[in-house]
């Protein structure tokens, strides 16, 4: 039932679990995952660059919207703007119609005031280090990281909402944040940030679920402490900082009469006087629109 605790039932696979200990024998959890990641590795064209660019683009494009719906979007962003200097000499409008679709807008002017700070300030480069990047418009610890990660193959973890969650099962006690970010840092192989980083994605996006893990066909599973635990017990994600939460009601919500407020705009400006006036005004503090001889239209 909707809102419910998830909690142990079924099987897992059979096999020594390993010796006691929080997260168990890292070696083999970690020859088990490399290799089954190497085989199951799903198929998304940012994973074919180490352009921290558009390494960096794609994670701004992935948050809070599906891999299937970015995967499109990210190829065409990737050929209009190749470079930072590209889409900073882009008007914002330009940006934000090729934007139209993936939701929250905001991410779009996010990356536009990016790429100018990186004209501005950095050669036309992004930023190598978590300190530079850091100071970037909509740039985040998670995605900090991911940049440094997917781009320079360095040893830190990557914590998303799904990687948390598996890091918490695998702990058998919900994590705080600090804790995910030191465990996760502390088990990335050396030599193979990348690889294990996109191993852990898949595992959470495709086998360790939020609503129905697939226990069964986990690679890792006899290395869970949540796994092997009796029946009965409750998902020790649902604790964890980071976990997912319900998304508000869409239909009917601003975030829906923005989205069309938005999606009309991109095809021509509407009058003042045809327009939610509070919507627009929502819009324009985010610096998403203005108003312009009587009519509301793309923030240029």
């Amino acid at each position: 039932m909707p809102g419910a605790r998830l909690i142990r039932s079924g099987a897992t696979r059979s096999g020594d679990p390993g010796p006691p200990g929080r997260l168990g024998p890292v070696g083999a959890r970690t020859r088990a995952l490399l290799a089954w990641g190497r085989a199951n590795r799903r198929d998304l064209p940012w994973r074919a660059t180490r352009d921290p660019w558009l390494v960096l683009v794609s994670e701004v494009m992935l948050q809070q919207t599906q891999a299937d719906r970015v995967a499109p979007r990210w190829v065409e962003w990737a050929q209009a703007y190749p470079r930072p200097a590209d889409l900073a000499a882009a008007p914002l409008s330009e940006a934000l119609r090729r934007w139209q679709g993936l939701g929250y807008p905001r991410r779009a002017r996010s990356l536009h005031l990016s790429a100018t700070a990186m004209v501005e300030h950095h050669g036309g480069r992004v930023p190598d280090d978590l300190d530079g990047l850091l100071v970037l418009p909509g740039v985040g610890p998670y995605t900090a990281r991911a940049v440094l990660v997917f781009a320079h193959g360095a040893r830190v973890g990557v914590v998303d909402t799904n990687v948390g969650r598996v890091l918490a099962r695998w702990a058998g006690a919900p994590l705080r944040a600090a804790e995910a970010q030191a465990t996760a840092d502390a088990l990335v192989p050396a030599g193979r940030a990348w690889e294990w980083g996109q191993a852990l994605f898949d595992l959470g996006a495709t086998v360790c679920t939020r609503r129905s893990p697939a226990c069964g066909d986990c690679p890792v599973a006899r290395w869970c402490a949540w796994g092997r635990a009796p029946e009965g017990v409750v998902d020790p994600a649902e604790g964890t900082a980071g976990a997912s939460r319900r998304q508000a009601r869409f239909d009917g919500s601003m975030r829906q009469a923005r989205g069309r407020l938005m999606a009309d705009l991109v095809e021509a400006p509407r009058p003042a006087d045809a327009v939610d006036p509070e919507v627009a005004a929502s819009l324009e503090r985010d610096r998403l629109v203005v108003l312009r001889d009587g009519c509301w239209a793309l923030a240029d």
